[in-house]
């Protein structure tokens, strides 16, 4: 989403942009069908797997790809490889020195990753990171010098077009659940480092603190690992299985994220996540894990609500306080909006992006400049 957002707002008169991707009938293929944006296959299969291993194997494969992909990048006159993971900074990386491009590394990751620690230091010319959470540490062998932190973008001014009441009403509608049912929202995929276990906890904790308050948990995103069922365990163990509904992945998120009364980022050492933000930017209060990137977006009781990581009470606690403080919770949206607005914009990450472009690609400049004169 947010390569998308940087591909249809690039001034064109300065940066063409050419999609490479290597799966083509896959979800991101999907998506870009969708939003109109043209797209060509890899010349070769990325058969790394994610967390690649740190083996010969892996380096056979990227020497396997290398040939190819140095001939596509030189007949397409690319000048930069922007890459958003951790096997195409690998083998796409390599492939542009080779190739003579430039290569930025945009890391979404955490610090802790075996590539930003051992192989960006020497790979990518640049490297921008989505927090400062997920930057580099510096050290004798670091990439931190040549990183920078630019947020992802987003649409800033589309989140202003719900309605909340309406979409609100949407979601009860949808669950078949009475209009004073408190909505609590879990947004991305079932993985463990989003902790979906935490999230049922702390539903059942809300219900064992306020039995009063009618509340049910959503979760909205496809599961991996069978952590779907691990979910439902763990909720019918607690005695609110009936309280928790698996909406699967809905696109677009936003009309279900605005019709929630409060969005749960019970994450751990997430890099910066889009949910959040967006939430913000739609008017859903905010109770996040003090951990991660969220720091860097949430400041407690002004524009959201931080708790200690993996502690469901205190999650219960927080969501309790805004439902039962119309003030302070209409108080901590406005702020919210306010400085997401003005931190997140498509504008600003172009900026941002597109003066580290201009670096990357200022020597070559100077050079043509410099031929012109001649």
């Amino acid at each position: 989403m947010s390569s998308l957002g940087l591909i249809r707002n690039l001034p064109r008169s300065r940066f063409v942009p050419l999609v490479v991707l290597h799966d083509t009938d896959g979800p991101v293929a999907d998506l870009f069908r969708r939003e109109g944006i043209d797209f060509v296959a890899a010349p070769v299969l990325n058969r790394l797997a994610r967390a690649a291993p740190r083996n010969g194997a892996a380096v056979v494969n990227v020497m396997r790809t290398l040939p190819a992909l140095v001939r596509f990048l030189r007949a397409s006159n690319a000048s930069i490889v922007h890459t958003n993971d951790g096997r195409t900074h690998l083998i796409w990386g390599l492939a542009a020195r080779v190739a003579g491009a430039k290569h930025l590394w945009h890391h979404r990751g955490d610090a802790t990753s075996f590539g930003l620690r051992r192989v960006a230091p020497w790979l990518p010319n640049r490297l921008v990171a989505v927090s400062k959470f997920a930057s580099p540490r510096p050290g004798i062998f670091s990439a931190a010098s040549k990183c920078s932190v630019v947020h992802s973008p987003f649409d800033v001014t589309k989140m202003a077009g719900f309605e909340r009441e309406e979409a609100r009403n949407n979601v009860l509608a949808a669950i078949r659940c009475a209009p004073e049912t408190k909505l609590l929202g879990y947004v991305g995929t079932l993985v463990d480092r989003k902790r979906p276990i935490l999230f049922v906890e702390a539903v059942a904790a809300l219900k064992r603190l306020s039995p009063e308050t009618k509340v049910v948990g959503l979760f909205f995103g496809n599961a991996l690992n069978g952590l779907d069922e691990a979910a439902k365990s763990r909720a019918e163990a607690l005695g609110v299985a009936d309280c928790i509904h698996f909406m699967g992945f809905r696109y677009p998120g936003e009309p279900w994220i605005a019709g929630l009364d409060a969005l749960l980022v019970t994450a751990v050492n997430e890099p910066l996540g889009r949910t959040l933000v967006e939430a913000m930017l739609l008017g859903t209060p905010v109770v996040a894990a003090d951990s991660g990137g969220n720091p860097e977006v949430v400041e407690d009781g002004r524009t959201g609500m931080l708790v200690r990581a993996d502690d469901p009470d205190e999650f219960a606690r927080a969501c309790l306080k805004l439902f039962s403080d119309a003030a302070l919770r209409d108080r901590i949206v406005e702020t919210a909006r306010n400085e997401v607005r003005a931190r997140f914009s498509f504008e600003r990450h172009v900026h941002a992006i597109t003066s580290v472009y201009e670096e990357l690609t200022g020597g070559m400049a100077a050079m043509q400049r410099s031929a012109r004169a001649g």
